[in-house]
């Protein structure tokens, strides 16, 4: 039959994971991205090398105290900065955090914003996305050993965890855009005039390089999942603006973010 092969393997749809109502005694972990590729307001208790089924984590795993809560702190391209967008092994490091305990991922990244309304240095909390990247490892359901999983993805971040950052940004009246859709790219280049005119017309509001597969392996492993990102103008592409002031901006932005994560 031309349909046989249907029937080969066993397959399941994992739908969303369920809304919980985010709470200090739950484990939170931090991914920094470039801008944060170190926490200096967390007060270290533990240092881990976790090995895991998919190799190495981009970095030791550090746990620790930030502010009154129990965090985990990874950083995505090493501590150094060392790991390009495209090198990253999502899979070690979303599996890593799992491992030890991780119920909630707030993912920090820089961004650049392609939409007019978002000024430079503001924060924005993605609610949907669209995956430009290729060739990533995107899913822990591969091998004949594994059934065919089909993951709920209509809404990749949580609501719960953003509905707490949206909370806990009003209350230290800091202004957060939570509107936005998030174009991740392949990296390590940035795109061409002629492309970031196409991700306008697919309805992108800002561009990173690591959101995904980030997001989808934490729906795979059941972790609840928010980005949160800091806007740096596009004219720090082009050489338009300098490299200090583009630098600033960044800092401006993070410096935001950690503030906002020491209280959260």
């Amino acid at each position: 039959s031309p349909f046989s092969w249907l029937f080969c393997k066993p397959f399941s749809f994992r739908h969303s994971i369920p809304k919980i109502t985010y709470t200090k005694d739950h484990m939170l972990a931090i991914i920094g991205g470039s801008s944060l590729t170190k926490l200096h307001e967390l007060n270290i208790t533990d240092r881990k090398i976790i090995r895991t089924p998919y190799g190495l984590t981009s970095s030791p795993v550090l746990s620790g105290k930030l502010g009154s809560q129990d965090i985990i702190f990874l950083a995505r391209h090493g501590f150094g900065h060392t790991v390009a967008p495209h090198e990253i092994n999502y899979r070690a490091n979303i599996w890593a955090l799992h491992s030890i305990g991780a119920e909630y991922i707030v993912a920090v990244s820089s961004v650049i914003s392609i939409n007019d309304r978002f000024e430079n240095g503001a924060l924005v909390l993605p609610d949907d996305l669209i995956d430009y990247t290729y060739g990533r490892k995107d899913t822990f359901f591969e091998g004949q050993e594994e059934p065919v999983v089909h993951t709920d993805f209509l809404e990749p971040y949580t609501a719960g965890l953003r509905e707490k950052i949206v909370e806990h940004a009003q209350q230290h009246q800091m202004p957060l855009y939570t509107q936005a859709v998030y174009g991740c790219l392949q990296g390590p280049r940035w795109p061409t005039r002629a492309e970031i005119q196409r991700y306008r017309r697919d309805g992108v509001d800002v561009l990173g390089m690591t959101g995904m597969p980030e997001a989808v392996l934490a729906r795979e492993l059941g972790i609840q999942y928010a980005h949160f990102c800091g806007i740096t103008d596009i004219r720090c592409l082009s050489g338009e603006t300098e490299g200090a002031e583009c630098g600033l901006e960044t800092e401006l932005a993070v410096e935001k973010i950690r503030r906002l994560l020491a209280g959260l």
